[in-house]
C-alpha cells in the first residue's frame, strides 16, 4: 500500500501488524517444539490450530485487499515470489528438514502476478459478486491438496494422475511423500486472495465502515507496513536466538 494514490486504510495496516506479530509467536513456538525438541503439549492444542488458521487466512485476505492499492502488482508479485525462492534456497541448504517448497510468500507473489495479468477480466465481474464467488471456489477446492473436490459431505475424488507428476505441487497437487514446512498452494488459496481483492474495491473507494479509516494503534500500523521484511527476517533471527539460548542452557 505504500505506493498508493488512494486514501490509506489504517485498520488494514494495524491488522497486518497484529497478524505478523502472531506469526512470529507461532513460528517461535514451532521452532521450540519441532527443531529444539521442547515438549509443549499446548502447541498441539485446538487453540493453536485455530490461531494458525486465523494468521494464514488473515494474511492472505489482507494481501488481496491491498493489491487494489498498488500501482504495480506485477513488480510486487515478482519481488515477493523471489523472496519466497530465497527462503526455499536457505531452508534447503541450512535446515533441509524444514524446507519451504511453496509457502505463503510463493503464494502471495504468484497471486499478485496472476491478479496483475487477470485484472481486466476480474474487473468485469460485478463487485458485489466477486467475494462470494471466489469464497465459494475456496471452500469447494479446500480438499484438492488431499485429492478431492467439493464441499463436505459431497466430496469427489480427483484422478491420481494429477498428483503423480511431482511438479504440480504449486497448484495444489502434491505427490505422495511431498513435504513443505510451509505449504500454501494456489488451489485453494488463490481464491481467498481474489476474494480479498474484491473487498479491496470497497476499501479503495472509501466504502468501508468509518472505523477502518481511523488510526487506533499507530505502532501496530507501523509494524504492518513492513510485514514482508519482518516475515523474511524473523525466522533466522528467532532460530538464532533460540539456538544461542539452548546452547547456553545445555552447557554443564
Amino acid at each position: 500500500m505504500s505506493d498508493s494514490n488512494f486514501r490509506r486504510v489504517p485498520l488494514l495496516d494495524e491488522l497486518r501488524g497484529l497478524v505478523i506479530l502472531l506469526m512470529v509467536f507461532y513460528h517461535a513456538a514451532y521452532d521450540l517444539v519441532y527443531i529444539f525438541g521442547v515438549n509443549w503439549p499446548f502447541f498441539s492444542s485446538p487453540l493453536m490450530h485455530w490461531l494458525q488458521l486465523f494468521i494464514a487466512t488473515s494474511f492472505i485476505t489482507v494481501s488481496g485487499i491491498c493489491c487494489r492499492f498498488s500501482r504495480n502488482n506485477l513488480k510486487r508479485g515478482l519481488l515477493t515470489f523471489g523472496l519466497g525462492m530465497v527462503l526455499t534456497v536457505v531452508t534447503s541448504l541450512f535446515i533441509p528438514e524444514q524446507i519451504v517448497r511453496f509457502g505463503v510468500l510463493h503464494l502471495l507473489g504468484a497471486s499478485m502476478v496472476l491478479f496483475a495479468l487477470l485484472e481486466p477480466l476480474l474487473d468485469r465481474i460485478p463487485t458485489p459478486l466477486g467475494a462470494p464467488v471466489f469464497g465459494f471456489l475456496l471452500f469447494a477446492t479446500l480438499y484438492v491438496p488431499y485429492r478431492a473436490i467439493g464441499i463436505p459431505p459431497l466430496l469427489f475424488r480427483l484422478p491420481d494422475a494429477l498428483y503423480e507428476s511431482g511438479w504440480l505441487f504449486p497448484f495444489g497437487f502434491p505427490a505422495a511423500g511431498f513435504y513443505s514446512s510451509d505449504y500454501f498452494p494456489l488451489v485453494p488459496w488463490l481464491f481467498l486472495f481474489l476474494a480479498g481483492s474484491f473487498l479491496g474495491v470497497y476499501a479503495r473507494e472509501g466504502r468501508m465502515p468509518a472505523i477502518a479509516y481511523e488510526s487506533h494503534l499507530p505502532l501496530l500500523a507501523r509494524v504492518g507496513r513492513h510485514t514482508i521484511w519482518i516475515y523474511m527476517l524473523h525466522q533466522p533471527i528467532t532460530y538464532g536466538l533460540l539456538w544461542f539460548l539452548f546452547r547456553i542452557l545445555r552447557q554443564p
